[in-house]
């Protein structure tokens, strides 16, 4: 009885182990609670990099619907950079073409006391970015949802193509670029607006679920 205890005991360590493996927090920063899987590093540099360049305007394209409760599913960015902001000085502008996506994110924005850093726009995000008149020091591309249908996601990766050009003449020397979804079927998000990058002078520093990209002189 008492061996039976203990491989009951042993596999019920081993369970709790591997989830413990698998869960990437990015505490002391957010709770510990809040598992950003996938994105969890690029989050990280994305963050270190911004303390490098004291960062004060970020953009994000498709704002987070979720709020925290979707960390693990859609990164919950809005909040993350959101809090990053507000510990920095710095100010989020979150774009979202859907009524009820920016209704939700707004009350997120609420529960965790940001809204003087982070506005929520509700509009078409190349319009929103095509009138954006400060310099960027910051851009996470994550617009326009991706999904198995081949026809969706062309236009998915032409949207966030149409999104760089729009803001590129408002990025500097020292600006970050993010784009999420990547690792996916066809290139995910990233596809053409990485190689359209690629051709300029931006280099990848994260090629993973997310792809980061600074200049090619960016110094680190």
């Amino acid at each position: 009885m008492k061996i039976i205890l203990a491989i009951i005991a042993l596999g019920f360590f081993g369970f709790l182990l591997g989830k413990l493996i698998k869960h990437k927090s990015l505490y002391p920063f957010m709770p510990f609670r809040y598992d950003f899987r996938k994105r969890r590093d690029s989050f990280r540099k994305t963050m270190e990099l911004l303390d490098k360049i004291s960062a004060k305007t970020i953009i994000e394209t498709g704002t987070s619907r979720e709020g925290l409760r979707g960390a693990k599913s859609n990164g919950a960015a809005t909040i993350v950079f959101g809090k990053w902001a507000k510990q920095n000085n710095a100010f989020l502008h979150s774009v979202d073409i859907s009524e009820k996506s920016v209704a939700k994110c707004q009350e997120e924005i609420n529960n965790q006391n940001l809204n003087e850093v982070v506005k929520v726009h509700l509009s078409d995000s190349v319009a929103f970015l095509d009138n954006f008149e400060e310099k960027v020091d910051f851009i996470y591309l994550d617009s326009y949802d991706y999904d198995d249908d081949p026809a969706v996601q062309i236009k998915s990766q032409k949207h966030h193509l149409k999104e760089f050009i729009a803001i590129e003449d408002n990025l500097h020397s020292d600006s970050i670029v993010l784009i999420d979804d990547c690792d996916l079927p066809n290139g995910g998000k990233g596809k053409l607006v990485v190689d359209y990058m690629l051709k300029k002078d931006w280099k990848i520093l994260i090629n993973e679920y997310q792809i980061l990209l600074v200049r090619k002189n960016f110094s680190f």
